[in-house]
């Protein structure tokens, strides 16, 4: 094994099955003459697999003496010789360069090196230079399992952080940068939109107590005692029922014997609640007691209807959706709107970014680029939310004044606005007053989207049960 600290420049041809051996002759000699450059120290020449087209793949490597010739290498004789092969086979052939470097060099011959484990390319180095996997074939740890997992979360150079720092702080900034071709830095955009939206649902609405009961200890049955001083109160509070009845019912004689109401409208119209005890005529317990017409649907409350939304909602199906939402006191759809509303947000995605089409009418930008924006402005939403809540629930844990919290909750709810606005600016690169008209617009529509969508999941959550 020799050491070397010079970089490798490695070119991949392509070349037509009717050209190879032309080719094959043209690099061979080229490999010879090059070595005459005092700038190269070695010059291998690799085959490889065809690809999918049937041309005929062959790796050159140059094995340089430092840093310092690289770039004059690339202008000089590399670039020279790629244009020579362009203009000598044209679209036969296919040129695709990369500075590698390596800590050793194999002395063994190319037919006696290791192969990647992955691709079958010839090995030279720690790192296999078609496909990028290590070249080591040992079982991996789990250290390297866990470092694979959360490496882009500890990692301050990840690009989680460099997506996330400006999504947070410099509204339009990630949109306009990704628009400008710097895209490898960050995390895809609806990666990034589905990550934290999924964050943000799991915060909201996972309840541990609920999804994993299994772990928490239960709550204690009630003892002997407890169950006799609960029976107590329970015929306490029936006999102070039972006399405020009592007294009531005098109350209601007294009147009906002077007259102020009717002795026919008396009958069944005493109630006890929190309140106190109540009493209403026939005619308001009509109105105010739906308990037994709530779920009554005919013909004539779908007639209005729109033709082919009055054969989906037909009176039949609207009362078996009452019963059931009755039945068990709305759980069913409120869990069924819950399931929908992720769906719902995404629809509302294209909805939005044709209004924004429609306000930047001369921006010369394509539609999917006011997708991008707003798929990065839901994501800003979400992550928003999400530390919402955590502040909230933190506040409640360590004891924080509940007006904190509301004031937290007040001034980023403002930033979420703010937010916007900038980065319309930023994106679009509109003048403060064009930009604020357009901003209402905007924000007039999405209250409207957003609606209409929660609506539609609404709908779909209740036809569901």
């Amino acid at each position: 094994m020799t050491s070397h600290s010079g970089p490798l420049y490695e070119v991949t041809f392509f070349v037509a099955p009717d050209s190879a051996e032309a080719f094959e002759q043209r690099i061979e000699e080229h490999a010879q003459a090059i070595l005459l450059d005092p700038a190269v120290e070695d010059c291998t020449l690799y085959p490889g697999n065809d690809d999918a087209q049937g041309r005929k793949r062959r790796v050159c490597v140059y094995s340089l003496s430092g840093d310092d010739v690289i770039d004059d290498f690339i202008d000089g004789p590399a670039g020279e010789l790629e244009a020579q092969l362009r203009a000598e086979f044209g679209a036969d052939i296919d040129v695709s360069a990369r500075v590698l470097r390596e800590d050793q060099i194999s002395e063994l011959i190319p037919e006696a090196s290791p192969n990647c484990l992955n691709c079958g390319a010839r090995l030279r180095g720690q790192y296999c230079g078609n496909c990028g996997q290590r070249s080591r074939s040992r079982l991996i740890s789990l250290w390297e399992l866990v470092s694979d997992a959360f490496g882009d979360l500890l990692e301050i150079d990840s690009r989680l952080w460099q997506t996330l720092i400006p999504l947070m702080i410099r509204p339009g900034q990630l949109t306009h940068d990704y628009l400008q071709g710097k895209r490898a830095r960050f995390m895809p955009p609806f990666r990034m939109y589905l990550v934290l939206s999924l964050l943000f649902f799991v915060v909201a609405f996972f309840d541990p107590r609920e999804e994993l009961g299994v772990l928490f200890v239960p709550e204690p049955e009630p003892t002997a005692e407890e169950i006799q001083q609960q029976a107590e109160e329970d015929q306490q509070q029936a006999e102070e029922t039972e006399q405020a009845l009592a007294e009531a019912a005098e109350t209601i004689e007294d009147l009906v014997e002077e007259g102020v109401i009717d002795e026919e409208d008396v009958s069944g119209n005493l109630t006890v609640d929190e309140s106190g005890v109540r009493f209403t005529f026939d005619d308001d317990e009509d109105e105010g007691d739906g308990s037994e017409t709530e779920c009554d649907v005919t013909e004539s409350d779908v007639e209005d209807l729109p033709e082919w939304l009055a054969r989906r909602m037909t009176p039949e199906r609207l009362k078996r959706i009452c019963e059931r939402t009755r039945l068990d006191e709305g759980k069913a759809l409120i869990e069924g709107l819950l399931d929908n509303i992720p769906a719902a947000l995404i629809i509302l995605l294209p909805l939005m970014a044709f209004v924004l089409k429609a306000l930047y009418p001369l921006s010369k930008r394509y539609y999917v680029e006011h997708l991008l924006f707003f798929v990065h402005f839901h994501s800003f939403f979400f992550l928003m939310l999400t530390l919402q809540i955590l502040f909230v629930r933190f506040s409640d844990w360590v004891g924080i004044p509940e007006g904190i919290s509301i004031l937290v909750t007040v001034v980023t709810s403002f930033y979420v606005a703010v937010y916007l606005f900038v980065a319309m600016r930023k994106v679009y690169g509109q003048g403060r007053i064009v930009t604020f008209l357009k901003f209402i617009v905007l924000t007039i529509a999405y209250l409207f989207g957003f609606t209409a969508t929660m609506l539609g999941a609404l709908a779909i959550a209740a036809f569901s049960i």
